[in-house]
């Protein structure tokens, strides 16, 4: 497998192919940002598309002081937090519009098993993460299920890292109880 360093040489020597190898290695942590702020499911994917365009526009720029995965998901946040801006809409305000599941840049109104391969639990836990408020919802994702560091989680939202642990913290709180409150823990 090519190390992001080897795909991103071969991108800007003009290799589209080694674009996609990108997009395919990336695209689930994108979604996992965007679709946790922006929770309308028509603007995910534009958003989404957003974000590589302007990761493809700026790679050149990427000179490797921090993780790939870091600088894409940076992106991704500044991005959705400059949609959330420009309609004046404040991160923790944004609603979902319809009551649906979504990850992995998929989405369904059905069952998370037809959404995803994963088993019941993980969609549970994916869909109750999606109902927290977007700044919760994002801490979550970027630690638990793209395993990014409290440092690299902080450098991706702007925030400092006491911040970050904090919001940690409470969206685990936040998720518990909404667990607690909706599923006998056998379903779990």
């Amino acid at each position: 497998m090519n190390s992001d360093r080897e795909v991103i040489n071969n991108i800007l020597r003009g290799n589209k192919d080694a674009f996609r190898i990108l997009m395919e290695r990336y695209q689930k942590l994108v979604c996992y940002v965007v679709f946790k702020m922006i929770k309308n499911p028509q603007e995910q994917q534009d958003i989404s598309q957003e974000v590589f365009l302007k990761i493809y526009r700026n790679l050149n720029s990427f000179k490797f002081n921090s993780k790939l995965s870091t600088w894409i998901a940076q992106i991704a946040y500044n991005t959705c937090i400059d949609e959330l801006n420009r309609r004046k809409i404040d991160i923790d305000d944004n609603v979902r519009i319809e009551d649906d599941f979504s990850i992995n840049g998929y989405q369904s109104t059905q069952s998370a098993q037809k959404c995803v391969e994963y088993d019941n639990t993980f969609g549970i836990l994916i869909k109750e993460i999606d109902k927290l408020p977007a700044r919760f919802g994002v801490v979550l994702s970027l630690f638990h299920l793209q395993e990014m560091s409290y440092h690299e989680i902080a450098a991706v939202m702007n925030l400092p890292e006491g911040t970050v642990k904090s919001y940690l913290f409470r969206g685990r709180k936040m998720l518990k109880k909404g667990l607690e409150s909706k599923y006998q823990r056998e379903e779990l």
